[in-house]
């Protein structure tokens, strides 16, 4: 049995080279969204305009995030 030393230019036979792995964009809308949650709940204790608000914070967010997404940005 040969010892080979790992080279990062060969494959082990019946191996294959992965494919280069693409790191989605950052993006703060998750961050959005948990504080437009924060505000909906919040505001059910408190006063309805912090729920209206949350759910604005909410709308724009997940709206945001989807759009991401979905265009691959």
């Amino acid at each position: 049995m040969t010892e080979q030393t790992p080279d990062a230019s060969k494959t082990a036979e019946g191996w294959a080279k992965p494919m280069p792995e693409r790191v989605p964009a950052q993006t703060y809308q998750p961050a959005v969204l948990a504080l437009g949650t924060t505000f909906i709940l919040f505001g059910l204790v408190s006063s309805y305009a912090f729920c209206v608000a949350g759910g604005v914070l909410f709308a724009i967010a997940l709206v945001n995030w989807i759009g991401e997404l979905a265009h691959g940005d």
